[in-house]
């Protein structure tokens, strides 16, 4: 089959063509033709304002295959994420049971070989993710695991993370952790703030974050290797690893795409659609991570996206689950919210993860496969439920209007078209 793009900007660094509107023709999933003669082609895409870039990456996404599928199953996650133009995605392990087995990666890379999004699979640093023994990680790693985490689980232990970091050296692999002290979390609805006091909420402090990632970085500054904080929210939290790096750490870091787009002070009160961890904290810290974003102290963008039936969110606030879904609204929120030219978004979807996670690089050049995320930045759109791929509804950006409309991905060899062309 042979596709056209016709006369779509092209954002790719690495390529001659970098910011041009030219002609691409995909022909049996490779990149046949780009320049300026118009093409033959079974089926052409065109819109105003029609954009290409190398396939987004994902660091950060939740699926509840095996156990929770009613949450999200992994196709019902491909779907939502080849709608929100990733054609990767990095699984969180905190499935049930967890992914810490060679038969647990085989699970997943086998359910997930056909579908259009390859979804990577994450495994977890400790047994069940509780924090204490580590698992057979040189083994999980030969199985194909990316990345190790224990996900929506913080580890809590300095001595598992030293010897986390020292075990995963040999093979050059990349461990991450979401910098939350837990004891000091405990309870915590929203940001510890002056919303919270006179919401009467118990506040999650922005020091649980600061004093792990203070933690943290002495220790890899003790074992060396590389260590990747996970969905960071505050202010110090950008200090601390912007000065990490000008040391010379190997220390990355991502945002979740929605962390700007609200504070504790504009969020709905009670409504648990803004019940997220870490939470929207004050307008200093979103500021903060605008200007991480800016300076490269942030190298990637990701949905965070948790999936929670209605069970589980359509309780009193303080009984509801945390978490939205985010896969078919990140680069919208992203591109509405955090105020970053186009460019340097874009980068922290594409090249960036592809470094931390150890990815081949996608390129736009005649003969590569394609792995392409079609897009109109300046179109808006108003994400709806009914809409949604997702197996959940868990959002507050249903009703809004947001600036950047996805149009489809091609990758593997499959075309995903949002709409009709």
């Amino acid at each position: 089959m042979k596709i056209l793009l016709r006369a779509a900007t092209i954002y790719d660094p690495q390529s001659e063509f970098h910011l041009q509107q030219q002609h691409i023709l995909i022909e049996n999933g490779a990149i046949a033709y780009i320049g300026p003669d118009e093409q033959q082609a079974d089926q052409v895409i065109a819109t105003d304002g029609l954009s290409v870039s190398a396939g987004w990456v994902d660091m950060q996404a939740y699926a509840g295959e095996p156990g929770l599928e009613y949450k999200e199953d992994l196709e019902s996650l491909a779907a939502a994420a080849a709608a929100g133009g990733f054609t990767e995605v990095l699984l969180l392990p905190n499935t049930e049971p967890v992914v810490q087995t060679k038969g647990a990666i085989n699970f997943i890379k086998n359910r997930t070989h056909a579908l259009p999004v390859t979804l990577l699979p994450a495994a977890a640093i400790t047994v069940d993710a509780a924090g204490k023994d580590l698992t057979e990680m040189i083994d999980l790693h030969r199985a194909g695991a990316v990345a190790f985490t224990d996900g929506t689980h913080p580890l809590q232990g300095a001595d598992v993370i030293l010897k986390a970091l020292q075990y995963v050296q040999p093979f050059n692999g990349l461990l991450m952790n979401r910098p939350e002290h837990t004891r000091l979390t405990e309870n915590g609805q929203m940001h510890e703030g002056e919303a919270s006091t006179r919401l009467g909420m118990k506040g999650i402090p922005s020091l649980a974050e600061e004093v792990t990632i203070t933690r943290d970085l002495q220790l890899l500054r003790y074992t060396g290797g590389k260590l990747h904080f996970s969905l960071i929210s505050t202010a110090a939290a950008v200090a601390a690893i912007r000065r990490a790096k000008e040391e010379g750490l190997q220390v990355s870091c991502d945002v979740a795409s929605y962390q700007a787009a609200f504070t504790d002070e504009t969020l709905e009160p009670f409504d648990t659609n803004y019940k997220v961890t870490p939470p929207f904290r004050g307008a200093s810290d979103a500021a903060a991570i605008k200007e991480g974003l800016r300076d490269g102290t942030i190298d990637a963008v990701v949905s965070a996206h948790m999936p929670q039936d209605v069970e589980a969110k359509k309780l009193e606030f303080d009984l509801a689950e945390f978490g939205i879904i985010n896969l078919e609204t990140a680069f919208a929120v992203a591109n509405t919210t955090l105020e970053l030219p186009l460019e340097l978004l874009l980068e922290k979807l594409t090249s960036n993860p592809r470094r931390i996670l150890g990815l081949p690089e996608a390129r736009l050049a005649v003969g590569e496969a394609a792995s392409l995320t079609i897009f109109a930045p300046g179109q808006t759109w108003v994400p709806s439920a009914d809409k949604s791929r997702s197996k959940s509804h868990n959002s507050p950006f249903f009703g809004r209007e947001l600036k950047g409309r996805v149009l489809g991905t091609i990758h593997k060899g499959q075309l995903v078209l949002n709409d009709s062309f």
